[in-house]
Formats: structure tokens, sequence, C-alpha cells
């Protein structure tokens, strides 16, 4: 596993983004684990965490693309944290875009935030993490309804590996309806890899069987 991914893991941990125990989802479902990228609120956070993205959106995608879009509202600072380390770390400049929740009728009129998009440009989205892909059912109309763009991609920071609404995970279903490419910076079976077994590590022994439970009940077989 590359050494940012385990860096990655352990910042999820330290800024209690991603924690083990006893969760109810929305979805209803019992998990031992439970991840809020809402608590992601530092500066020092959110230069780290741009810095994540930045790295596996190079490694998985590469950076040919113009834009770096975040659904509204979690998607924003994302979005900008991350267009400002790619500049950082790769010299490359691309824009930031992200939608609002409700039309704005003036001054800065429109849907969008940040940059406009405009015909030919790469659209890479943006997100913390993708469980029903009903984010991307919302605002996929919108950027394909704003100019002719090609969508080069999703990143996540975390993928959950649990079915969808399929038998397979919401990443694959998403790749599979819109026709695009999905990663993260880690998977669970990453995060279990990583944790289990080291001195004094979060994840117990009885977190591990919760956690194989878990995924015999809910694993996505793609």
């Amino acid at each position: 596993m590359e050494q940012y991914k385990q860096e990655f893991i352990d910042f999820m941990l330290e800024s209690k983004v991603l924690k083990f125990g006893d969760f109810t989802l929305k979805s209803g479902r019992k998990s031992p684990f439970f991840m809020n990228a809402g608590a992601y609120v530092t500066g020092t956070q959110l230069r780290k965490l741009g810095r994540y993205y930045a790295q596996a959106i190079h490694d998985n995608f590469s950076l040919d693309f113009d834009v770096l879009f975040g659904p509204a509202y979690k998607g924003i600072p994302l979005s900008v944290a991350t267009a400002m380390a790619i500049s950082e770390l790769y010299g490359v400049d691309v824009r930031y875009a992200s939608n609002r929740k409700e039309v704005k009728d003036h001054g800065d009129v429109g849907i969008m935030l940040g940059s406009n998009l405009k015909d030919g440009d790469r659209v890479m989205m943006i997100e913390d993490v993708t469980t029903s892909g009903k984010s991307i059912e919302e605002t996929y109309p919108i950027l394909t309804s704003q100019a002719k763009v090609e969508i080069k991609g999703l990143i996540v920071s975390l993928n959950r590996m649990e079915k969808g609404k399929s038998e397979k995970s919401a990443l694959s279903e998403v790749s599979e309806l819109y026709g695009f490419p999905t990663a993260a910076i880690v998977t669970m079976a990453d995060v279990t890899e990583y944790l289990y077994g080291r001195e004094n590590s979060v994840i117990t022994e009885d977190i591990k069987a919760a956690i194989d439970a878990y995924y015999k009940e809910y694993g996505a077989k793609a």
C-alpha cells in the first residue's frame, strides 16, 4: 500500500472522521464503522486532505482535466482544497466549480458556484463518500445541462465496498450508469488491512468480527 494511503488512514482517525463502534446509517443498516467528512474543520486538516485527494487523482486518473467539480455542500471545500493542492504539488492549474442548492437570481446569477462550465471542458468530480449515488444523480444533469462537458471520473475519499441498489458497490453502479471511471483514496479493505493486528489498534477482535459479519451481509460483489 502506498505511503500516502497509510498516512491518510491515520489522518482520518486523528481527525475523528473515521470511527468504529455501532452506528445506524441513513439506509437503516447497522454498521461497525462510520465516516463523517464534516469533521474536517481546520485549515491544516483541509490542506492535508487536499493533498491526499490530489495524489489519488494523479495516480488514478492523471491530471488531464480542466475543472474539479464538488457537489454542494461538502464537495465545495473538497474541490477548493484539492485544486490548491494540485497546483502546489504538480504545478497544474485547474478550475473549481460547484452547484448551488437553489438558483441565484441576482448578482452572480445561476446555479453554478466558482468557475462556469464551457463546451469542451473535461470535468473531474470529487466527493467525500458515495453510498447510494444520490448526489451524482442530482448533480450530473446540472453539469451536462451547463455545457457539452466530458466527465473524466469521480474520486471519493473512502470506498465502503458495500452493496448499493444492486449487488455491486455504489461506485461501480455510478460508473456503469454514467460511463465514467470511479476511484477512492482508500477502500475499507485497505483500512482493515492497515489497522488490524497493530498494537492498541482501534480494530479490536470484536470490531474485526463485526466488520466481517457486515460484509458477509452487505459486501458488494464488484
